[in-house]
């Protein structure tokens, strides 16, 4: 069976020979399972693996866990630490008493024969992907530990004695699922962490109130209020936080940034930490870096057809400046990471410097600015000039000086990807005529400008159809007749999406190619509003059209394309 799922994929151009050869090699002298393998190496990815395997053995693909339960004889008899180690879950029984387990490894077969045998019944595969299987062990076993009311009760009388433990407590990846044995604050904390992963959030907020300190979770770019701790527990709170991250914890007057990983699961979180002081105390803010969630492939960061053919003939370029803008958080790195991922070869020199850097890319020099160290972004930029580069990328145009040699380096023959801080895409060409680029230069050296922003994509448990009022499709700029059936969608909200109608986000994007007319204009030091009158008559669809076809196609709602082109027009 093995043998027939790997020629598959090499009949399918996913894998080499060679490849199979080194797998297999790999397999006997690790005992890894060739399936954890070929993925781990980049060689093929999970969706398209598992794809295959379901079409040859016709085993069941389940690819959204969100409303599977787990048997509890399941988690009463598998211990937590083995169904992590092998990437198993039970997500049910069939009529004829045999548990169907959910396995991203499906030949392991050592792995579903210990769990058969710590079952004691017959078991058999379901495919599913790594992380629904970590994110449905992590709602399975959580329910073992206490809630955070509970951990909070628990704090009395406890807190003086468990500072002590914090301050010791220095494990560079703790595993939030194993804390059974520790202190209350520890728990309650790691809880809070655990409950902003399940929940996908980006950051986590601590902002201390008159009476209490108010936990919000930034979730698919909005922020929610959920826990409430007692003021009494928000200094041990607070010390807990800046011990995980490494902060010093009698410095309560300055800002103050820190690092910490830990495991959930058997998913790695990075988590970055930002402390400022405010009138009620320190407030702290995390941001969750997921290292095993992120994919950089163009194909998949929400590209229409025309504009993904238009992307890719453009980082094909052998020099010039693609400029990629929006405000903090708009998916500006994902775009970026995206590009390089796909033009990025053996035969190509790639380099980057970033602030910070936010994942590691295969094959790509990454460079991190260290303002304090004196390695900004303009001498980090002269730097990699010295380095033979074919591809670079500069995390940020910040000032005219790194703009100047960015400009420098694209007309010298390379091609450079970086980043702006404008509201749209016409508006990144005249930031750099403001900041003091002459026009010529800018006019000869940028190929194409990139906006975007994020919009929540609706929730698939929840979607339902409803008749848009003329009053809406006008202000997106939609006809009925353009609309199919007349019928958009919205998400009514249930449990998978934490009753919000969204699970996740993708980009809407205005792209901007510079043609003769656009560098005619930029030339003539145009405004902004002539440069995109003249783009959009060369065919630029501006950010809400493409938000536009994303209501057409099912994927967002007209309110949130609304929400997140406030400024455009159509």
């Amino acid at each position: 069976m093995r043998r027939r799922i790997l020629k598959a994929l090499v009949r399918e151009g996913a894998l080499s020979e060679q490849q199979v050869e080194q797998a297999l090699a790999l397999e006997e002298e690790t005992g890894q399972g060739f399936d954890r393998i070929i993925r781990d190496k980049g060689w093929v990815t999970e969706e398209r693996f598992l794809t295959v395997v379901h079409r040859k053995t016709l085993w069941p693909y389940e690819r959204n866990l969100g409303r599977a339960k787990v048997p509890p004889e399941f988690v009463e008899r598998v211990p937590l630490s083995v169904a992590r180690k092998h990437n198993l879950v039970c997500v049910g029984k069939d009529a004829e008493g045999v548990y169907k387990i959910a396995t991203c490894e499906p030949f392991n077969y050592h792995s579903m024969d210990e769990i058969a045998a710590l079952l004691e019944a017959e078991t058999r595969p379901v495919l599913s992907g790594r992380s629904e299987i970590t994110a449905l062990l992590n709602r399975a076993y959580a329910g073992r530990g206490e809630n955070l009311g509970d951990a909070i009760n628990a704090l009395e009388g406890a807190v003086d004695e468990e500072l002590i433990t914090f301050e010791e407590d220095q494990e560079d990846a703790e595993n939030l699922l194993d804390d059974q044995d520790k202190g209350p604050i520890i728990r309650l904390v790691n809880k809070i962490i655990f409950d902003g992963y399940r929940m996908r959030s980006s950051d986590i907020h601590f902002q201390p109130l008159e009476e209490r300190l108010q936990v919000r979770y930034r979730i698919d770019g909005i922020l929610y209020n959920k826990d409430e701790i007692p003021r009494q527990y928000q200094d041990a709170v607070i010390t807990r936080l800046k011990v995980m991250s490494k902060m010093d914890i009698a410095e309560r007057r300055l800002p103050q940034d820190g690092r910490a990983s830990c495991r959930i699961g058997d998913v790695e979180v990075d988590i970055r930490f930002n402390s400022v002081p405010t009138a009620y105390g320190e407030r702290i803010v995390l941001r969750l870096l997921d290292k095993s969630s992120k994919t950089y492939n163009l194909e998949e960061i929400g590209l229409s057809k025309d504009d993904y053919r238009k992307v890719s003939r453009l980082i094909q370029y052998q020099h010039g400046i693609i400029l990629v803008t929006g405000p903090t958080g708009s998916g500006k790195t994902t775009t970026l990471y995206a590009g390089l991922s796909k033009i990025n070869s053996d035969t190509i020199n790639v380099i980057t410097i970033e602030d910070p850097i936010e994942y590691h890319l295969d094959g790509i020099s990454q460079i991190q600015v260290s303002e304090k160290k004196g390695l900004t972004f303009d001498k980090g930029l002269r730097a990699l000039l010295r380095q033979d580069p074919d591809v670079m990328m500069v995390g940020e145009i910040r000032d005219q000086e790194t703009a100047r040699i960015a400009i420098q380096a694209a007309l010298t023959g390379h091609l450079v990807f970086s980043t702006l801080h404008t509201n749209d895409a016409p508006s990144s060409v005249t930031r750099l005529l403001d900041i003091g680029i002459e026009p010529y230069l800018v006019a000869s050296s940028v190929i194409a400008a990139i906006a975007q922003r994020l919009v929540r994509v609706i929730c698939a448990e929840c979607k339902s159809e409803y008749e848009p009022t003329q009053e809406e499709l006008q202000e997106i700029g939609l006809t009925r007749d353009a609309v199919p059936n007349g019928l958009v969608y919205l998400g009514m909200g249930c449990e998978r999406c934490i009753e919000t109608g969204y699970v996740g986000r993708t980009a809407i994007y205005e792209i901007l190619t510079v043609n003769e007319a656009v560098r005619e204009r930029i030339i003539a030091r145009a405004g902004a509003s002539v440069i995109r009158e003249v783009a959009i008559e060369g065919g630029m669809k501006t950010l809400r059209a493409d938000g536009a076809r994303k209501v057409i196609e099912g994927v967002s709602t007209v309110e949130e394309v609304l929400r997140v082109t406030q400024l455009d027009m159509v």
